[in-house]
């Protein structure tokens, strides 16, 4: 590290390297942070979770129990230990409550005013934060399973939703109603997602197969397959892995049973596992800014895991002193004194 602060010092190294290997630093070092909890509302599994990511201070969690939960993850109080408040919640006598289990949240990626959510219970709703009331709302034929809004969008506005039917619907928020749909797999559809850096480029998975759309016009892009291996999943639902942003090399984090699993990205080698949850793990989220891991569970917990701190160096002064202590001055009583 002194090396990269060296070489930015004397001009002779670009910024972005040190940014880099800094954050990929800190990435390596997570684990479970001791001094911050995070209020525990949901009455079962967490299935979702969400950071905005204008300020990167508000998370959504959204439970097996078709309850919604907003937290400020800022520490306010300036306390070495601290709990991440509930700022509101939608819960059970919400007249707006999901009535089944909550499978997706998002906030709208270019304001907090706005987040989505879908469930079970065959909708997706449309929030407004400030009231916490539903600006509006999707009906399905079938189980929602997943939904997703493009984090780059700027000429559409469409949310991908994925069902039990096999097809993908295309719900436009100007107009309120389902603009499009997408034919091309035969069973039901666990995953969508927009890609992150082209707008309309759309990526739709079901168990065991994946597609990616090419929506409106041709992207060619190289794709390399890696093979991560098996992962321990025994409930029918998706699990929510996140991506690192802004390392040296960027790393996936894959709920893996009771424990977060920690690939690289492009070579699908595991670098450690992340363990602290006592039930299975359902959802993980990454906050760039801090580099930060938030993960959520079916023990109705969320936990987050933070860059390990650096070893305290001992003063030169003490380590000195004790070396020059005299023998004679230190403690040799022995067991073996009091026996005889």
């Amino acid at each position: 590290m002194l090396g990269f602060l060296s070489a930015r010092q004397a001009g002779l190294d670009d910024p972005l390297h040190l940014r880099r290997a800094e954050s990929t630093r800190r990435v390596l070092g997570l684990e479970l942070n001791k001094d911050r909890d995070v209020e525990r509302i949901h009455g079962s599994g967490v299935n979702t979770l969400d950071i905005e990511p204008v300020e990167g201070r508000y998370m959504l969690s959204g439970g097996s129990d078709g309850v919604i939960v907003l937290y400020d993850l800022e520490n306010s109080s300036r306390q070495p230990y601290y709990t991440c408040k509930a700022v509101c919640s939608v819960g059970r006598s919400h007249p707006d409550v999901h009535k089944y289990s909550v499978e997706t949240v998002q906030w709208y990626p270019h304001d907090t005013g706005m987040f989505t959510s879908s469930s079970f219970d065959k909708t997706l709703k449309i929030w407004d934060t400030n009231t916490l009331q539903t600006a509006d709302v999707f009906h399905f034929e079938e189980t929602v399973y997943s939904h997703h809004m493009s984090p780059v969008a700027t000429k559409h506005c469409l949310v991908a939703v994925g069902t039990r039917g096999p097809k993908v619907q295309l719900c436009d928020l100007k107009s309120g109603s389902c603009s499009h749909i997408l034919q091309g797999h035969r069973q039901e559809i666990l995953a969508v997602s927009w890609s992150p850096r082209y707008e309309f480029i759309l990526a739709t998975a079901r168990s065991g197969k994946s597609r990616q759309r090419r929506y409106k016009f041709n992207v060619i892009n190289y794709l390399k397959r890696v093979n991560y291996g098996k992962i321990c999943n025994d409930s029918r639902k998706g699990l929510k892995f996140t991506v690192s942003c802004g390392c040296s090399s960027e790393f996936v984090f894959v709920p893996y049973g009771s424990t977060i699993a920690v690939y690289t990205v492009y070579s699908g080698e595991q670098i450690t596992m992340l363990k602290g949850h006592y039930k299975s793990v359902d959802c993980c989220v990454f906050q760039p800014n801090f580099q930060e891991l938030y993960s959520g569970s079916r023990d109705c917990n969320i936990l987050a895991w933070i860059p390990a701190l650096y070893e305290p160096v001992p003063d030169d002064n003490e380590a000195t002193a004790k070396s020059q202590l005299n023998p004679a001055f230190e403690d040799a009583w022995s067991s073996s004194d009091e026996e005889g």
